[in-house]
């Protein structure tokens, strides 16, 4: 069975309907798969983390397609490959 590819998706700013929808859609449109979520909103604020499969999808289409949305929505969104995450680990 082939690894899969994940990454981590961040989004902060304010809070309002349709964040989720809208960051799911750009996911979904360029062959990305949730795999889990978490998402809060405190004061007002929507904080949300999500880990995504990349394995079908061009990764660096993918981060512009994000940071053009976050843009549109006066957020912050940032992908970032896990294996960042588990060299940090290794150090």
């Amino acid at each position: 069975m082939e690894k899969k590819s994940t990454a981590v998706v961040t989004v902060l700013g304010n809070d309002y309907r349709g964040i989720i929808a809208k960051v799911s859609a750009v996911l979904a449109g360029q062959d990305a798969n949730i795999l889990d979520i978490s998402q809060t909103v405190l004061s007002g604020m929507f904080n949300m983390i999500m880990i995504v499969d990349v394995s079908l999808c061009d990764f660096r289409e993918l981060e512009t397609a994000l940071k053009t949305l976050g843009g549109e929505l006066g957020m912050q969104i940032v992908i970032q490959r896990s294996e960042i995450f588990d060299a940090m680990h290794r150090i």
